[in-house]
């Protein structure tokens, strides 16, 4: 399985959820995750999608500790099952409210 596989099942179960999964960049900004997911109700999660088994850089990380420290939610991805685990903890979070 690749990257894009990943991305691909990520795009589609984020639709199915109700939201969108738009792909992220931001010139002058490297490392920043891959997709913004926004779900209904306001909700933003950034995701970085990787190869199965393989890791952020750390360029990335220093990112994600960025977004992080704004109070966003940033998911590292590789494999299909952590999508499935990335939206069963936002239907839980919403079921909370």
């Amino acid at each position: 399985m690749r990257e894009r596989d990943v991305e691909q099942y990520l795009r589609e179960q984020v639709r199915a959820a109700g939201g969108r999964a738009y792909k992220f960049t931001s010139p002058g900004n490297a490392g920043v995750p891959d997709r913004m997911v926004l779900f209904p109700g306001g909700r933003v999660a950034f995701v970085e999608l990787k190869a199965p088994g393989k890791k952020p850089t750390a360029l990335q990380l220093a990112q994600h500790k960025k977004f992080a420290g704004l109070g966003f939610t940033v998911a590292v991805i590789d494999r299909k099952s952590q999508v499935d685990e990335f939206l069963a903890a936002y239907r839980q979070e919403v079921s909370k409210l």
